[in-house]
């Protein structure tokens, strides 16, 4: 993609972002997203079929970058030293939800969430898996990998939504207290 279609696709996310900040995904029109994105519509449906693609492409866009494998030094978190442990790898999930909160926000205060928190739930699946196959717990690992998930991705809305007021670091350490996964680390 060259830089005049990334800039395209970039207005055409945060057109998107900026409406579900203000409406339900269902009332949400294609129009309204080229309006505010302003760009013409065989634009926008070079980019995207439809709406629900466009939402599908904005949680891929997110979540490639926010479940990196690889932990960086970036401009507000340093986790390159960080190894195995689990704790500083979900405070750098946090960091990157936390970047894109605005969108966030939208896409869990509609009824999109629930198709947005099935995208969270698929990346932190792979996430938590690894941490999972390791422990030696009574439960079959299939309810342990869901009962992290679940309860991570809900930790997750509950930030975004209200409680941004918390940092990465005290979320984080709210959900391994909670959760007694310390044997994660």
């Amino acid at each position: 993609m060259d830089r005049r279609q990334q800039k395209t696709r970039q207005a055409i996310f945060q057109a998107f972002g900026s409406l579900l900040e203000r409406k339900n995904f269902g009332d949400i029109t294609v129009q309204e997203i080229i309006d505010e994105a302003n760009v013409g519509r065989s634009t926008f449906y070079t980019h995207f079929e439809t709406k629900d693609e466009l939402l599908k492409a904005m949680c891929t866009e997110i979540f490639q970058h926010v479940f990196s494998e690889n932990l960086k030094q970036e401009s507000n978190h340093d986790f390159s030293h960080a190894g195995h442990d689990f704790e500083k790898e979900i405070t750098h999930v946090l960091y990157h939800l936390q970047e894109n909160r605005k969108n966030l926000r939208g896409l869990f205060s509609c009824e999109s969430g629930d198709i947005f928190m099935g995208y969270l739930k698929d990346y932190l699946r792979e996430m938590f898996l690894p941490q999972i196959d390791g422990l030696h717990c009574r439960a079959p690992a299939d309810y342990v990998l869901n009962h992290a998930v679940c309860s991570f991705s809900e930790t997750v809305k509950w930030w975004i939504v209200g409680h941004e007021q918390y940092s990465p670091e005290q979320v984080a350490e709210f959900f391994m207290e909670c959760v007694s996964y310390s044997r994660f680390s």
